[in-house]
């Protein structure tokens, strides 16, 4: 909303996962980053109840988890992590310049048995079993013939080196007449659209393009930092259309329902 927000990135212990840190209340508020603990998925993602919630936590986790960083204490002094441009780059430009520290404890990587789909209208999110020890995302962006931003698509398997290349840099986008809904509801009023993407019926305003997908790109990235919400790495080919943070939501809801029912996946790899 306009206020000057810090956000440190602190080491934790093996086994910690991430976690968020309200470090402006007292006591300090700690919030798991997990999906139990989502209580928003309007437009940005939310964990967390009032008043101590944390919003917009997608890009930040998406940075960690491009860069497979895990155990990782998240401190902020507000509601939310800064806007920044939009996009992830910042956060992960600061935590390459930090740099890693390997930890001796292995972490899990999970896979599903088979496909399966979760939906909302035309909107859908699949996840496919792992052919090969990746992970690949696919997005299809499609909003219909009279929208100013066109059909596109993208498809990355991730690695720390994919990410910075491919999807840090792509940045959150908005209709202008979605723009002006949000600014009346107290949500970017100090945001211009030179700062963040912008489609007006001709592209985007004051602004270009850094990729010609980079609303397809975003859209990975975001799925990228819902999906951290699941607690362990993934395996498989992931394909959204249309979907958006509910569905991203929704899909680690339903992976995280068929660990607890003891439906043991496909394999179980540990990654050091």
């Amino acid at each position: 909303m306009g206020q000057r927000v810090r956000i440190r990135f602190r080491p934790a212990p093996p086994g910690s996962g991430l976690v968020f840190v309200r470090t402006d209340v007292r006591p300090a508020v700690t919030i798991t980053a997990k999906w139990d603990n989502v209580s928003g998925t309007n437009r940005r993602t939310t964990i967390g109840e009032p008043p101590t919630q944390v919003h917009l936590v997608e890009h930040v986790l998406a940075a960690l988890s491009g860069l497979r960083i895990d155990n990782c204490e998240i401190e902020i002094n507000a509601s939310e992590p800064p806007g920044l441009d939009g996009s992830a780059l910042p956060f992960v430009e600061a935590l390459r310049d930090a740099g890693t520290t390997l930890q001796s404890s292995p972490r899990d990587i999970w896979t599903v048995r088979e496909a399966f789909t979760v939906g909302q209208g035309r909107a859908t999110l699949t996840i496919h079993p792992a052919a090969d020890d990746e992970l690949r995302l696919s997005y299809l962006l499609d909003y219909g013939p009279d929208s100013p931003i066109h059909r596109q698509r993208h498809t990355v398997v991730l690695t720390p080196e994919s990410f910075h290349r491919e999807l840090a840099r792509c940045r959150t986008f908005v209709l202008d007449h979605e723009a002006e809904t949000l600014k009346r509801e107290g949500i970017g009023r100090h945001i211009t659209p030179a700062e963040i993407l912008v489609f007006g019926a001709d592209g985007p305003i004051a602004n270009r393009l850094r990729y010609t997908n980079e609303p397809a790109r975003h859209k990975i990235l975001d799925i990228i930092g819902d999906l951290a919400l699941f607690g362990f790495d993934l395996r498989g080919h992931i394909i959204g259309c249309r979907s958006g943070h509910p569905l991203n939501v929704e899909l680690v809801r339903m992976m995280a329902e068929r660990l607890e029912e003891g439906q043991q996946p496909l394999r179980l790899f540990c990654a050091a």
